[in-house]
């Protein structure tokens, strides 16, 4: 047998720094250093055993400027560039920018929706 993928409108948001989703409600993560921001949705990416210049295998960027989700399996790397999208149950996990355009379109909503 086969099946189709249900259609379902999602919420999405392309991600480029900390700081940036518009559910984050960011803080700087100092007083000092008004730079590195944690959101509630995308946190800062740090990690003891890595070093924030040190370059992510995914895309090339250094770590310093990735986020992290924290989802049900534990939790995710978010790169520049990335898509934020909201489940229908209201977490959070993020999408490779070429699997989303594979995978998405754009919604025209109206006054009815």
């Amino acid at each position: 047998m086969k099946y189709r993928k249900k259609p379902v409108v999602i919420d999405a948001t392309q991600w480029f720094k900390n700081g940036d989703h518009p559910g984050d409600n960011s803080q700087p993560i100092s007083p000092e250093n008004h730079d590195l921001y944690e959101g509630e949705v995308v946190r800062y990416y740090r990690t003891p055993e890595l070093n924030g210049q040190d370059k992510c295998k995914k895309c090339g960027d250094i770590m310093h400027n990735h986020g992290w989700i924290d989802t049900l399996k534990g939790g995710n790397i978010v790169c520049p560039r990335d898509w934020i999208i909201t489940e229908v149950q209201g977490g959070f996990y993020s999408c490779k920018p070429d699997i989303f355009e594979q995978t998405y379109e754009p919604v025209k909503i109206t006054n009815d929706d």
